[in-house]
């Protein structure tokens, strides 16, 4: 079987479970990106490890599954009961001893380069953990649904899968110019446009189509998946270049690794969230 075609199917397999886990429960979308939290970081850790850096891979990964599960009892508990500045605050607060006792860790390793293992051991909760935490900000109980599935949450995965394939697809059959070919020589201008015309036709329909989100949260939803998806995907190709690997992992046939597969939400989502978090329109 193709690339392209294994490409797809697990794109799709991927789309149908994240929507009946919505559906059914944010408990049980929560529960699914906690296993890919977990399976992140260790993918994270053990990609960067050398003999140069050796990151506290496990208590890394346990830091990062903490955050994650404590961010989302704070979204789906304690939403609309305390203080707004509360439910940005706790999250943020829980990484101050999690960061900490980074270094204290490192004193008991024995390890070299200490001062890389503990910057490489909290990007790593920072850049997988906290972002992947604020999706269940939009999955929580009170949010604006339409026939069961959170609205701004379904149009914010839309777009990034739209925004990804469009481009991609458009750039391989089209593209010409590299657009950012020291980092990611694959990525052309031609699917680039291609990715932005298609992301904000998508959310004009969403304007349509969905009743409760107004006409510049959509305009503004699509152009933060632009910027900052196509930055996490060049972030995750300078990751990889620096690593000299073409693909964080092989967990996922078509995708490679979750690192692959989540990079442009990993950069995108905390803008997303931060931008409905100021808005209140969770």
């Amino acid at each position: 079987m193709s690339n392209f075609w294994m490409r797809t199917i697990t794109g799709l397999s991927m789309v149908f479970i994240l929507l009946a886990s919505l559906y059914f429960s944010g408990w049980i979308f929560a529960g699914i990106f906690l296993f890919i939290v977990i399976l992140g970081l260790w993918e994270f850790y053990g990609l960067i490890t050398s003999e140069t850096c050796q990151p506290q891979k496990y208590y890394g990964t346990l830091a990062g599954t903490i955050l994650y599960i404590v961010s989302t009892l704070v979204y789906f508990r304690l939403y609309g009961l305390i203080d707004k500045l509360w439910i940005i605050f706790i999250p943020f607060l829980l990484l101050i001893p999690l960061f900490f006792l980074t270094f204290i860790s490192e004193i008991y390793r024995k390890k070299s380069n200490p001062l890389i293992n503990i910057a490489t051991t909290a990007l790593g909760f920072l850049y997988i953990a906290l972002p992947l935490s604020f999706l269940n900000a939009f999955s929580g109980p009170d949010v604006i649904r339409i026939h069961g599935l959170p609205v701004i949450l379904v149009g914010y995965f839309s777009l990034t899968w739209i925004y990804d394939t469009g481009a991609y697809l458009y750039g391989k059959q089209f593209g010409k110019h590299k657009f950012f070919e020291r980092i990611s020589p694959k990525k052309t201008w031609e699917g680039t446009i291609a990715g932005v015309a298609i992301t904000y036709l998508a959310a004009s329909g969403f304007l349509f189509l969905v009743k409760g989100i107004i006409a510049v949260d959509w305009l503004v939803l699509a152009t933060l998946v632009i910027i900052f998806g196509t930055h996490g995907d060049l972030v995750e190709s300078l990751i990889k270049r620096s690593l000299n690997i073409k693909d964080s992992g092989k967990i996922l046939p078509g995708h490679g690794g979750i690192l692959d597969r989540f990079d442009t939400i990993l950069l995108s989502a905390p803008f997303v969230f931060l931008y409905f978090f100021l808005r209140n329109t969770f």
